[in-house]
């Protein structure tokens, strides 16, 4: 007789010996058994003597209903720059599904408040998320998660990034070499945390269909909640997918697979979800493009462009300035803005209105270089200016202030006493020379200057 069993551990000592003791009941039986426990660490929120800050009450999402109530989830990837939080506000209006962060490095989520406090940040709407990290061990990846697990409703591991510095570094696609590591990150991570918190992977297919099968069928075996598949191999980053590769994964496992790659409107999701069988696509470049893809939209409307200004705006606002600007009409983004950066602000805007502003227009456009010459562009050639929310929906789009205390226990008790020396041991970076972000800007995008800018493709997808 073989008996497996699973013990939580929550925050009351009284829990756990109820489970330890509702456990050891079974040895009564005459029968001789081997009994296999398994330990899923997770906390809950112990009922407050106060009342109840914002961050308590941001609702969660059961992201794996999504994929029994949808037809086909529709998904923003995630993006190194773009997928911050105001534009996925944005797109949380436009019939997005599901949400992305940026990719962030777990080692530095782990040991540097700074990197946390500057790569995450969330609101009281921004749920469903998944926080999706690069990480090559255990108590990264891990310990990451189980920081980020109360403020998000899954965590993705990275196993498609390309980029030269991620494989320099072991992460992204490289982790494709060694696929028993990605099994025991996603184990031990699916065996920390609790569901319905999810727990999935991003990757790339390989050459070998066999080697996607394998990869994708190991994964379910070990936990993992679904699997995004970037449809194209680490070496082909344009052209068409292989949608016959997709197609056979998605019938090899019964997790929902999501296919990602080439998507350009909402009629090529639902073509490509006949063909192969997938559960959600995932857009990138063509989310940039037109936020209100998922919607049937063609070109970018004015009013999604109206919207992106008034997030951006209403995120500059602390409450107290909020409340002043009330009384005063005055809706002006300074120059050196509270919680917004001008790329993000100006990049946004140059792929949303590509299709709009004439040949002129984008060489003027796609040349601002401050808030003040954006906002007038707008306002002389569209009538746009930003507008103050009303005070609820302002109240509901500030960011949290997040609360680790105490999370960082699981990362201090998996980090080895003497960690191997990696390249780029622990990222550090200046952050007031680059916004406290983790990646500069392309170099070329400096020299354009005569040119209409054509930034379509400079972001980085994160695999």
């Amino acid at each position: 007789m073989h008996i497996i069993t699973s013990l939580s551990l929550h925050n009351t000592k009284t829990n756990l010996e109820k489970q330890i003791s509702q456990t050891s009941s079974i040895l009564e039986s005459s029968r001789p058994c081997r009994i296999n426990i398994f330990f899923e660490y997770h906390s809950y929120p112990r009922s407050p003597k106060k009342k109840r800050d914002a961050m308590a009450q941001k609702q969660s999402t059961d992201i794996l209903e999504l994929f029994n109530q949808k037809p086909l989830v529709k998904i923003c990837a995630p993006m190194v720059r773009y997928t911050k939080l105001q534009f996925r506000t944005l797109l949380r209006q436009y019939d997005c599904d599901l949400v992305f962060t940026p990719m962030i490095l777990a080692d530095s989520f782990c040991k540097s408040p700074k990197a946390r406090n500057n790569e995450f940040t969330t609101n009281l709407l921004d749920t469903p998320l998944i926080t999706q990290f690069a990480a090559n061990n255990v108590h990264d990846f891990v310990g990451a998660s189980y920081l980020a697990a109360p403020h998000c409703d899954g965590v993705d591991l990275n196993c498609g990034c390309p980029q030269r510095w991620a494989k320099d570094m072991n992460l992204g696609c490289e982790l494709l070499k060694t696929p028993q590591k990605i099994f025991q990150l996603v184990r031990e991570c699916r065996n920390r945390i609790a569901k319905p918190f999810t727990v999935s992977v991003k990757t790339r297919i390989q050459k070998c269909d066999k080697d996607n099968v394998y990869l994708c069928k190991e994964l379910e075996k070990c936990g993992v909640s679904f699997v995004t598949i970037h449809a194209r191999t680490a070496s082909n980053n344009v052209g068409p997918i292989n949608e016959d590769a997709l197609k056979l994964i998605s019938e090899s496992v019964q997790i929902p697979i999501i296919g990602n790659g080439g998507i350009t409107n909402l009629e090529s999701c639902y073509e490509l979800q006949e063909k192969t069988g997938i559960k959600g696509v995932m857009v990138a470049n063509g989310i940039l493009n037109n936020p209100e893809i998922f919607m049937g939209v063609k070109v970018t409307s004015m009013e999604c462009v109206q919207e992106w200004l008034d997030i951006c705006y209403n995120s500059t606002l602390t409450l107290e300035v909020f409340d002043k600007t009330v009384s005063t009409n005055t809706t002006v983004i300074p120059e050196k803005p509270f919680n917004l950066t001008f790329q993000c602000f100006h990049h946004h805007l140059v792929f949303m209105l590509d299709k709009i502003l004439s040949r002129r227009q984008r060489q003027i456009f796609n040349n601002l270089k401050t808030f003040s010459s954006t906002l007038d562009f707008l306002n002389e050639n569209f009538g746009l200016r930003p507008q103050l929310f009303a005070r609820e929906r302002f109240l509901k789009t500030m960011p949290l202030k997040l609360n680790y205390d105490s999370r960082n226990s699981v990362y201090e008790e998996l980090k080895p006493e003497v960690e191997e020396a990696k390249v780029g041991d622990f990222i550090t970076y200046d952050y007031d020379k680059c916004d406290g972000k983790y990646f500069k800007s392309y170099d070329d995008i400096k020299k354009l200057n005569n040119s209409d800018c054509d930034w379509s493709n400079i972001f980085i997808e994160n695999g």
